[in-house]
């Protein structure tokens, strides 16, 4: 039976992951509660509990701080250098894309609280059949909004998932107007993650706006940031794994990303458990404890040859990079019989059956640890996994916003991405990865990941797909 994040796991592995942190955080109080407003006024019933998020016991050697600017969207990062990404060619933006990605996964925490309740007027099917929620279009806007502020609204093209076209109907009113109170209470909390506020509330009209400004095409030339605003939706929904995706792509390459997972436990075998155990068990356990502490975000600038590991942003927090950051490498296995492989939950996404077949053939015999969303990616960055393979159904197009950010993070923290063809994903031919041999296989090392690559040629002839 798989480790499935959708069911309560039987086992638990013994392994941790035994990051690093040397970084101190500050705590300050400010005022003002809109999220939680909100969503109280709203449903009562809220009954997802968010565990307060430490990493591992930490060194304090320095404290870090920030001053503020009214002359600028965001405030001075100036003598930050405590890596290689810090500095360079897209540090700028690599800074702002961490801060527009903590900030949006503050939002989509709040906004899952509420989807609890199980009310079904924040959940709403795209023509495909997924679905799509309030935190998908907020998180849009509000990220568009950021870069474009921030970066020059002439200098930001955005290719991103969502459009306005079910927002922009009479009887989305309502729909509407909650995404744009929850656009403005996200926000309004801007100052903490070292961004300025909006002088005023957006309008409807400003927020479509962002939405509709992420209508990038893509392509071979020019500069685009590809924006997932929630990938994973479906676990989203369920209370379970998810992430928030942004990269930034360059004449076809990618050059940085930044991956959210706000429901990632820190200790690596929670991994295996349905977000909604935690809650469970969080209740058990004193508010302080580190045990079921969850939530980062990862990131990485191309050629820097390292990835990186902060904690989310937690109740009145203030983010004062680099934020406890921490390094994360991939893992050291090469032993097939000690890997862990992730693959997709929905079978609708790839081949279970496949991919089983594949393992058995490698010598992967641990069950496969199936994780909603661009989380599987973390895992492989961060150690807690060493392959993720997907065989999508014949006629699926792969979409280049689920797999920008998560591929660049893997190759920095040195992994390998490839199609099953052993050949680099190509992001520069719109929003799909044309030319996509078969499937998509990563891995922790070579040794293994040469391994699948010769027991999908094997194999394949003998599949249905």
């Amino acid at each position: 039976m798989p480790l499935n994040c959708s069911s309560l796991a039987t086992k638990v592995p013994l392994t941790l992951g035994g990051l690093k942190t040397t970084a101190a955080t500050t705590t300050i109080r400010v005022g003002g509660g809109g999220f939680f407003n909100l969503f109280n006024k709203t449903h009562q019933n809220n009954s997802l509990y968010i565990a307060s998020l430490s990493l591992n016991k930490r060194n304090s050697s320095q404290r870090y701080c920030l001053s503020s600017s009214s002359s600028s969207v965001m405030e001075d990062t100036k003598d930050m250098g405590f890596s290689t990404l810090e500095s360079g060619k897209y540090s700028k933006e690599l800074d702002i894309a961490v801060r527009a990605v903590q900030m949006a996964c503050f939002l989509c925490q709040k906004v899952q609280e509420s989807l609890i309740s199980k009310t079904t007027s924040q959940v709403q099917a795209k023509d495909d059949n997924s679905p799509v929620t309030i935190a998908d279009w907020s998180v849009q806007a509000t990220v568009s909004w950021i870069l474009s502020e921030t970066l020059g609204s002439r200098n930001v093209a955005i290719i991103a998932e969502e459009d306005v076209q079910t927002l922009s109907k009479a009887d989305s009113a309502g729909l509407l107007e909650a995404v744009v109170q929850t656009v403005n209470d996200c926000l309004a909390e801007a100052p903490r993650f070292g961004l300025k506020a909006p002088g005023t509330s957006l309008g409807r009209s400003e927020v479509l706006e962002a939405i509709s400004r992420c209508n990038s095409t893509g392509g071979p030339k020019g500069r685009f940031w590809a924006l997932d605003p929630v990938d994973g939706t479906l676990g989203f929904v369920r209370g379970d794994q998810y992430a928030v995706a942004l990269a930034l792509i360059e004449d076809g390459e990618v050059v940085l990303g930044v991956l959210g997972c706000p429901n990632y436990p820190m200790r690596k075998e929670w991994l295996s458990y349905h977000h909604r155990y935690h809650r469970i068990i969080s209740k058990l356990t004193p508010p302080t404890s580190e045990s079921w502490d969850k939530g980062c975000v990862i990131y990485t600038r191309r050629g820097s040859g390292e990835a990186w590991m902060q904690p989310l942003i937690q109740g009145h927090k203030k983010l004062v990079w680099p934020n406890s950051a921490t390094p994360v490498k991939v893992s050291t296995i090469e032993n097939p019989a000690l890997a862990t492989f992730c693959e997709p939950v929905e079978k609708a996404n790839s081949s279970h059956s496949f991919t089983a077949g594949l393992a058995h053939s490698v010598g992967l015999r641990k069950q496969p640890l199936r994780v909603y969303s661009m989380v599987k990616y973390a895992a492989i960055a961060r150690g807690d996994a060493e392959v993720f393979m997907k065989f999508a159904r014949a006629g699926y197009k792969e979409k280049l916003w689920d797999h920008a950010a998560g591929v660049i993070i893997i190759q920095e923290a040195g992994g390998v991405v490839t199609d099953a063809g052993g050949r680099p994903l190509d992001f520069s031919k719109g929003i799909y990865l044309e030319g996509l041999d078969r499937g998509i296989i990563a891995c922790a090392g070579a040794k293994l990941h040469e391994k699948i690559i010769r027991a999908v040629d094997a194999s394949w002839n003998s599949s249905s797909l």
